[in-house]
C-alpha cells in the first residue's frame, strides 16, 4: 500500500512520482516508441496488436485504445509521454489538455482558461476542504 502524500489532496492532480513512474513504465515506453517512424507505422497498422508487444496492464491498453488521456495519467502515464499519442492523432496540446482536465471542456475553453491564468484556486486547493475526498 502506498504512503499518502500531501499532493494527493490536490483535486485533479496526478503527480508523476516514483510509484507512478514504476506503474506507468511500459505505457510510457509505448508512447516513446511513437517517436520513431517504425513505431508509428506498426501502431497505425494494428493498434491493439502493437500495444500488446508492450507488457502493459489491460487497463493501460484500453486507455490508449479509447484515447482516455485523463485515464492514462491516473494509471501512471506521464503527460509528456502521453502527449505523443495526441500528437500522433493530430490533437493539439490545448485539445489534449482539455481531455486531460476531466471536465468535458472544449479545446477553446481550455485555451481561454490558460490565457486567463489557469484553474481558479477556489475549489481546486484541497479535496478535504471541498468534502470531495
Amino acid at each position: 500500500m502506498r504512503e499518502e502524500r500531501d499532493y494527493d489532496d490536490i483535486p485533479g492532480t496526478y503527480v508523476f512520482d516514483k510509484e507512478n513512474s514504476i506503474k506507468g513504465y511500459h505505457l510510457n515506453m509505448f508512447c516513446m516508441s511513437l517517436n520513431t517512424e517504425q513505431g508509428r507505422e506498426k501502431f497505425k497498422a494494428n493498434e491493439e496488436a502493437y500495444l500488446r508487444t508492450f507488457p502493459m496492464s489491460e487497463e493501460q491498453v484500453q486507455s490508449v485504445l479509447k484515447r482516455d488521456f485523463l485515464g492514462m495519467l491516473q494509471i501512471g502515464g506521464n503527460i509528456y509521454y502521453t502527449f505523443k499519442i495526441a500528437a500522433y492523432d493530430g490533437i493539439s496540446m490545448q485539445g489534449a489538455g482539455a481531455a486531460m482536465s476531466g471536465t468535458g471542456m472544449t479545446e477553446a475553453d481550455f485555451a481561454q482558461m490558460m490565457i486567463d491564468g489557469g484553474r481558479p484556486i477556489k475549489g481546486n486547493r484541497s479535496k478535504k476542504e471541498n468534502n470531495n475526498g
